[in-house]
């Protein structure tokens, strides 16, 4: 089934910017995690104003997008967000900051537990100017418990967490995510816990501290392993195999790509072995089913490998695909990028950055039918909106 996009869209509202139209979220964090969460709410249409220094660029990760001399990092995370430019370890910066606190519905921070109650900002001093504030503090390991005075970086949690030591190959090093994996889920995770504080505030006029430890959404987002762990059947290193699908690996193809394929069904199986010409194992014994597949690892898996070493990573796919299996080729994010499936879902948005340049950015995950996002406008200049907002 093929639905056409203007028939997904043909409900859409233009007269709203997404579904949180109207949210104002005040945001004073730095590096991905706050940012993140913020940009995931400003991309669903709330006013993100966004405080940093009045000086400097936080968030200017080499290297620039070519052609803009801006950085890929500063203008994914910080698209459709204002900005404004204040100092909050001054007294004019923090009389500022909570005049702009009087007026929004939600903070989000990522500072060490107590820096901006140092300055005199912190969840107490907003709650003094707006009682029914919902306030998202972001930090390695959260607002209490051990270690909370610890400074954390994304890889240093993938470390703690378990995560690192899960990734890699069985007889390699541990091996950290190349995406700011914790980062990530700590922002999406915060980003959840906003909405769910405003929706509880809404209900009964109560606002609340949301604490997001970025160790914490690790652990939650690990697909329940830590309790085998805890229970005394810790599991290993898989690399690029898994433990309950067999066969389950990538397969280098006669053109020099790969192709990554998933038997997790019985059924698959059985198709499997018609593509691979040994139908007679479909449903013999030790193959049939999983847990004989899993005795049988080694030679199924070379099997599948002989067969995609004899064909294009292309053919490959196509009838695997073509007998219902679960396969796909391995690209790299340049053959992405070029992936019409991409633009077709608008992942990639081109937009006019603030010096004039332009670039591709990632767009916004989530569909919304009657309410659609996009983006909407780049990355402010630091503290590009202070006039406008009267500060």
């Amino acid at each position: 089934m093929n639905v056409d996009r203007s028939h997904f869209y043909r409900s859409a509202r233009t007269d709203v910017d997404g579904p949180l139209h109207g949210l104002v979220v005040i945001e004073v964090a730095k590096v991905w995690s706050g940012p993140l969460a913020t940009c995931v709410l400003a991309d669903m249409g709330a006013d993100v104003i966004r405080v940093e220094l009045p000086y400097g660029r936080d968030g200017d990760v080499p290297p620039a997008i070519p052609g803009t001399g801006l950085s890929w990092f500063r203008e994914t995370v910080n698209r459709n967000k204002r900005s404004i430019g204040l100092d909050l370890r001054t007294d004019e910066g923090r009389q500022g900051f909570l005049a702009l606190v009087r007026r929004a519905d939600l903070v989000v921070e990522n500072y060490k537990p107590g820096t901006l109650a140092g300055w005199g900002v912190g969840y107490d001093d907003c709650l003094a100017v707006r009682p029914d504030l919902v306030m998202v503090s972001i930090t390695g390991w959260g607002q209490y418990g051990p270690d909370i005075d610890r400074p954390a970086y994304d890889p240093v949690i993938q470390a703690a967490s378990g995560w690192m030591a899960l990734n890699g190959e069985p007889d390699g090093q541990p091996v950290r995510a190349p995406t700011f994996l914790a980062d990530e889920l700590a922002g999406l995770h915060a980003a959840i816990g906003a909405l769910a504080a405003l929706a509880h505030r809404d209900r009964t006029g109560e606002g609340q501290h949301v604490d997001v430890s970025m160790l914490d959404t690790m652990l939650s987002s690990s697909c329940g392993l830590l309790t085998l762990a805890a229970t005394g059947a810790a599991p290993g290193r898989w690399g690029n195999q898994t433990d309950f699908a067999v066969p389950s690996n990538v397969y280098p193809c006669a053109d020099g790509a790969a192709v990554y394929l998933s038997v997790a069904l019985d059924k698959h199986w059985r198709a499997l072995t018609g593509i691979l010409g040994c139908p007679e194992l479909a449903r013999a014994p030790g193959y049939e089913r999983l847990a004989g597949r899993r005795e049988n690892r080694a030679e199924i898996d070379a099997r599948v490998a002989a067969w995609c070493r004899a064909r294009p990573a292309d053919e490959a796919v196509r009838a695997m695909c073509a007998a219902g299996l679960v396969a796909e080729q391995v690209r790299n994010l340049a053959e992405v990028a070029a992936d019409p499936r991409v633009r077709a879902r608008e992942m990639l948005q081109d937009t006019t950055l603030h010096n004039g340049t332009q670039a591709p950015l990632t767009g916004p995950a989530v569909k919304f039918s009657r309410t659609p996002t996009r983006i909407r406008k780049a990355a402010p200049a630091p503290g590009a909106d202070t006039d406008s907002l009267g500060l």
